[in-house]
């Protein structure tokens, strides 16, 4: 049967009347734009903002913004060891050049003389090639199936700093925590005050929705509009402060995942106010939606319209999608991405919207950030309907399909998200997707690079979807740390958060205690209802255990075909280790024979619950309440 594609359950909130100009009015705007100010030098910027020395791949790509520049050519004042200019293009928009370098590796740090000449007056710029970091071992550590991530929105989560709360020059410059669309204040140093909170879980990874500036008039909290590649909000805080916040994440022993956009920019960007050139995004004659139907792109019998529309068409009126098949483009992106990495240190990225990005592009930008730094973690958005279509876009086992083979180390598990829900509903639980879901796992090359998660900012809370029963949550928390790959709780998960995307903001509510004036503070026990703590405890205690006991990191993994509602399965070791977890999904408790387990149970008597410490002395026969999860430690 033909599944509809999922539309984003916030798409309709980023529509026109959130004030940004619409596809329609963009020819209107760009005409009237006037460019940002000239600088002593008489240019606005460069991008890259600086580069290094030293960099795998010598070749640099410069785009130059400045009143006129377009009219200049550009040269190396004197000389500069081991960098030469490879060429330059003038663009459509005469405020813009590109200039190509080759940056050898004999090339030393220091500032490159550079001079422009031909244009209204001559101009001179020092740009800065800097020295790579060589001895901070804990840069760019990748992620893997070992790690526990956090996922949280920065404004939503906590208020460490109310000075940056409005930022002057910006276009929304207000602080209404009493609505859903505006920006509430949260900022890195909000997240960095609570680092001994997420580790008290077990947590070894933050990821906080896009970080980068966001300019927007109305709605820009999500962080999905970016308006500048090279800054970050400064409502979260300056470039150098998230440096920081990398660095002393990983002090306290926690990697940083960078949320990323390749397929938009924000309507608000300099590059939609002042493009480049037409073709920086994609041009319809009226404005057309993507059709946000993947199934166009391996479609053996698909229409050239069909993916065209899935790969070209706008996310959104306010979101312009980017034309990565021109090649000065994806230079500029796939540079960008380079430089967040070296900048900073981060540890992945996560990749929003991931398959609607042209299809060439996505290849290119992988495998240069992976040639450039190989234990870079990487995992995409892809909300399609399928596990073969999931696995499409990570690497597996199949042939290039229409000239496509993913490089993406992994993908966000919407499948078994699907199938997690499934198994915890109030009426008529099935636990058999939950099986259904791995089972597929032989399409991907490793699917322990999946993250698992149970919901996020774009749907319902699960604990509103399963009925507000803490039984069933728990079953949920105990399939999320056992099953295999990288786990991802949403924040506010462990405290039963709850409520229906309906609009999304209800499902992105400030974090109880994370601003000043909270009558409550849900980071502290003492805060939190006696529900609230037998949750928090409960992943608490989990969370720990998993940090603890690798089998759990990368154990092999067994699953045995549901019956009745009981959905069993093992992760165990070479060394012996064995952890079983037993789901009883129904309502009402279940005798299970354990014979049907012998393969994995023989050689151990009893097992230990690794949440409650009670024993299970007999694992011949298993009397499971009704909802309950169990996750045992076999003993010999």
């Amino acid at each position: 049967m033909l599944r509809l594609p999922r539309i984003p359950a916030w798409l309709p909130l980023l529509l026109l009347p959130l004030g940004a100009p619409s596809f329609a009015a963009a020819a209107t705007e760009l005409e009237a734009a006037t460019p940002a100010p000239a600088t002593k030098a008489g240019i606005t910027r460069i991008d890259p903002t600086f580069w290094w020395v030293g960099m795998k791949n010598p070749e640099l790509q410069l785009l130059v913004y400045g009143p006129g520049i377009g009219q200049s050519t550009a040269s190396i004042e004197g000389t500069y060891a081991g960098v030469t200019i490879t060429g330059q293009q003038k663009l459509e928009n005469p405020n813009y050049l590109v200039v190509n370098l080759r940056v050898e590796p004999t090339a030393a740090a220091g500032k490159l003389p550079l001079s422009f000449t031909g244009g209204p007056k001559k101009l001179k710029y020092q740009y800065e090639l800097r020295a790579r970091n060589t001895t901070d071992k804990s840069r760019v550590q990748g992620i893997n199936s070992s790690d526990f991530i956090y996922f949280l929105m920065p404004d939503r989560f906590a208020n460490g700093n109310p000075k940056n709360d409005v930022v002057k020059g910006l276009r929304e410059h207000t602080v209404a925590r009493d609505s859903m669309y505006s920006r509430h204040g949260g900022d890195l140093k909000g997240i960095e005050n609570h680092f001994d909170y997420l580790k008290s879980m077990g947590v070894t990874a933050i990821w906080p929705t896009p970080v980068t500036l966001n300019d927007m008039p109305k709605a820009s909290y999500h962080g999905y509009a970016l308006t500048d590649y090279y800054t970050v909000d400064p409502r979260y805080g300056s470039n150098e402060e998230y440096v920081q916040f990398v660095q002393k994440a990983h002090q306290n022993g926690l990697k940083v995942v960078h949320d990323v956009v390749l397929n938009h920019i924000g309507s608000y960007s300099q590059l939609q106010l002042d493009p480049p050139a037409k073709d920086w995004v994609h041009q319809w004659p009226k404005f057309t939606r993507s059709n946000y139907n993947s199934q166009a792109l391996n479609d053996p019998y698909r229409a050239q319209l069909d993916s065209k529309l899935y790969n070209d068409g706008w996310f959104d009126t306010t979101m312009p999608d980017v034309n990565q098949s021109n090649p000065l483009v994806a230079k500029y992106i796939i540079q960008n991405f380079l430089w967040w990495v070296e900048y900073t240190g981060l540890d992945a990225y996560r990749i929003d919207t991931y398959p609607y990005s042209d299809t060439k592009f996505l290849m290119d930008w992988g495998q240069a950030l992976l040639d450039e730094y190989p234990k870079l973690g990487m995992f995409g958005e892809a909300w399609v309907g399928s596990t073969a279509q999931q696995a499409f876009f990570a690497r597996n086992i199949f042939a290039p399909v229409n000239g496509f083979k993913s490089n993406l180390p992994g993908v966000l598990d919407f499948q078994s998200q699907g199938a997690i829900q499934d198994a915890l509903k109030k009426d008529s639980p099935n636990p058999t997707k939950l099986y259904d879901a791995l089972q597929g796992d032989w399409m991907y090359e490793d699917a322990t690079r999946n993250v698992v998660f149970m919901d996020n900012h774009d749907m319902s809370r699960v604990y509103s979807v399963i009925g507000e029963d803490l039984g069933r949550m728990k079953m949920g928390y105990a399939w999320l740390l056992t099953t295999r790959g990288i786990p991802q709780l949403y924040y506010g998960t462990e405290i039963l958060m709850k409520n229906f995307s309906n609009p999304d903001g209800k499902v992105r509510e400030d974090f109880p205690g994370g601003f000043p004036g909270d009558k409550t503070n849900k980071f502290t026990a003492a805060g939190r209802t006696p529900q609230e703590n037998e949750a928090f405890d409960y992943v608490s205690k989990l969370g720990l255990y998993r940090k603890a006991h690798p089998v759990l990191q990368t154990g092999k993994l067994m699953q045995f075909i549901p019956q009745d509602g009981v959905y069993t399965y093992f992760r165990y070791d070479a060394a012996g280790n064995t952890v079983m977890v037993m789901m009883n999904t129904a309502k009402d408790a279940k005798m299970v024979d354990g014979a049907r387990f012998a393969e994995r149970t023989s050689g151990y008597t009893s097992g230990t619950d690794v949440v409650t410490g009670a024993t299970v002395a007999d694992l011949k026969s298993f009397n499971i309440p009704a909802q309950t999860a169990w996750v045992l430690e076999l003993k010999k």
